[in-house]
């Protein structure tokens, strides 16, 4: 299940258990429209073992601000409320896998 993260709940979610993978995106991006289905086959893929979130950048200025957000779609991974990598753009779905194995 993707979470969607606001400003109110963003801290409480990456300081969980377990890694998050936060993808900041909005609507009228094309490549983040092209990632989408990709993060939500690796929510399915790694439920249970990951936590997957999403932030609008539009809805969430303030918190794209707070992690310098200047390109979408950014994925970043987060554990232990720590950010241990971040991803500009859209990527292939084994690195995204290979970063998250990596973490969990």
């Amino acid at each position: 299940m993707i979470k969607n993260l606001t400003q109110e709940n963003f801290q409480e979610e990456i300081n969980g258990q377990s890694p998050v993978i936060v993808d900041f995106w909005a609507s009228w991006c094309g490549p983040c429209r092209m990632l989408s289905p990709l993060i939500d086959a690796l929510s399915e893929e790694y439920e249970g073992k990951i936590t997957v979130g999403k932030v609008n950048v539009d809805e969430q200025n303030a918190l794209a601000a707070q992690f310098g957000i200047v390109s979408i779609p950014t994925v970043i991974i987060f554990k232990d409320g720590k950010e241990e990598k971040r991803m500009i753009g859209v990527h292939d779905a084994d690195d995204y896998r290979d970063e998250i194995d990596r973490v969990i």
